[in-house]
């Protein structure tokens, strides 16, 4: 079984935690011998950057950048050809050049093994606090390129190479079939409804779940709305023309009982993120057409919860708003995961102030929000030790790169967010996965509502 990399020249017989002691052949054979970037475009059409690395012993490593239509404030920055009149100003022609200059002088000869060495020296490349010189995007395609490079000289899968073979833990999948937002073009303000089939006994049951609740809504949404709501947003979701969130709400639950399902197998999510409702100079949450205090969004979420089968909400309140984070974990964190994405921004400080205060109880994990690796690993790391659930996530806007199904398993995230189960760019995660599921068999792992803190009432 292949999965994109060489499976044969892999030593089975030897058990490992981490793939680096692991020795065949020569440490020659791990050398970067070749780093090139190249501008591609992903699933909006708009520029981005991948970039190959080649090993001396013939390892291939391919990664591109994806890019987020709804960031975070605080998040590493893009690095974009604004004055640049192709693609209006969205080129990444600088990116690929760095690249392709001070980046390759810098790591080629460089052991493709050593990925803190090698992401120390792109963010010393670099020079600023959010990667703004060469740019996240940039960075991060390096970064897992070199990772998957180092893996592929190995022969062996990406994920066992990230977690060694105690790897085997397959994520939830929550799978966002409704946009509103910056997603899609309707009036919802809540940027996200998702459907959770965690009543699954494993991962491919799951997805075969919410592929069916997906059909039924589809249908559902064309005989309520007509054949225009069934066009869908960025990330696949649908993006019909609804106003206020109980409707959409609504409708995902007539749509998982038409399919023959209960909220016992199929629960639902939110990702509000509510930066982009907030009026910072009222300090008000315009949603469902009324203007909210921080209050009042509270009791808003906490209504909901108890309405319908809600395990998740990702980002309940503007990115700024640590202490009201605290307050809602405080209140409902013991029902359901309070997600902090804007909050966080996969930034190892400001999960550490989180912490500190107790603001929310999972973070989402997004690679180039940071920009490398091991600044991704570490972020899980310290979110494991201090009891905060992971969550794995793609961009709005993605591509055909599934280093983040990879990744999910290997870091043993038990919970993945890569869109709703259409488009290329989506489905090339969620088949990657079933591909990790079939290689592991009876090894292979699923926690369906243990991931979360509480099954829904």
């Amino acid at each position: 079984m292949h999965l994109g990399f060489r499976f044969e020249s892999y030593q089975g017989d030897l058990k490992m935690s981490f793939p680096s002691l692991l020795l065949i052949d020569s440490d020659a054979n791990f050398e970067i011998v070749l780093l090139k970037a190249r501008q591609v475009i992903d699933s909006r059409g708009n520029p981005t950057v991948e970039v190959e690395v080649v090993t001396q012993g013939n390892g291939v490593g391919r990664a591109i950048a994806p890019a987020g239509a709804s960031k975070g404030k605080y998040e590493a920055i893009e690095k974009r050809d604004s004055s640049d009149k192709r693609f209006f100003g969205k080129a990444v022609y600088t990116a690929v050049h760095l690249i392709n200059t001070e980046v390759a002088d810098e790591l080629i000869g460089m052991d493709s093994r050593k990925q803190w060495i090698i992401d120390r020296r792109l963010i010393e490349l670099d020079g600023t606090p959010n990667k703004a010189r060469i740019g996240a995007n940039a960075i991060v395609a390096t970064s897992l390129a070199v990772a998957k490079a180092a893996a592929d000289t190995y022969g062996m899968p990406f994920f066992w190479y990230i977690g060694g073979r105690r790897a085997r833990l397959l994520p939830v999948p929550l799978m966002n079939i409704i946009n509103g937002g910056k997603h899609a073009g309707n009036e919802l303000a809540i940027q996200e409804f998702m459907i959770v089939p965690a009543g699954a006994d494993k991962f491919s049951e799951a997805l075969r779940i919410g592929c069916e609740v997906y059909y039924k809504l589809k249908e559902l949404l064309k005989r309520t709305y007509g054949k225009s709501a069934i066009n869908v947003g960025d990330e696949g979701g649908f993006a019909p023309p609804m106003k206020n969130t109980k409707e959409a709400l609504d409708i995902l639950l007539k749509a998982i009982e038409e399919a023959g399902y209960s909220h016992d197998v199929v629960a639902l999510a939110l990702d509000a993120a509510s930066s982009s409702f907030y009026d910072e100079s009222k300090k008000v949450y315009r949603i469902d057409g009324k203007e909210l205090s921080r209050e009042e969004l509270i009791d808003f979420f906490r209504e909901l919860i108890e309405e319908y089968p809600i395990v998740s909400i990702e980002d309940p309140l503007e990115e700024n708003d640590f202490e009201g984070f605290a307050q809602l974990t405080r209140e409902i964190g013991k029902r359901i995961l309070i997600v902090g994405d804007d909050l966080f921004v996969t930034n190892k400080k400001r999960l550490s102030k989180g912490i500190e205060i107790g603001a929310a109880n999972a973070i989402l994990i997004k690679p180039n929000q940071i920009g490398t690796l091991s600044e991704t690993i570490e972020v899980v790391e310290l979110a494991k030790r201090s009891d905060y659930k992971t969550i794995m996530s793609h961009r709005s806007g993605e591509s055909e790169d599934s280093s983040i199904a990879d990744l999910a398993v290997g870091l043993q995230t038990g919970i993945i967010k890569t869109g709703a189960p259409a488009r290329g760019e989506r489905t090339a995660k969620y088949n990657q996965l079933l591909r990790i599921e079939e290689f592991l068999g009876d090894e292979a792992e699923f926690l369906g509502f243990r991931v979360f803190p509480s099954k829904p009432k």
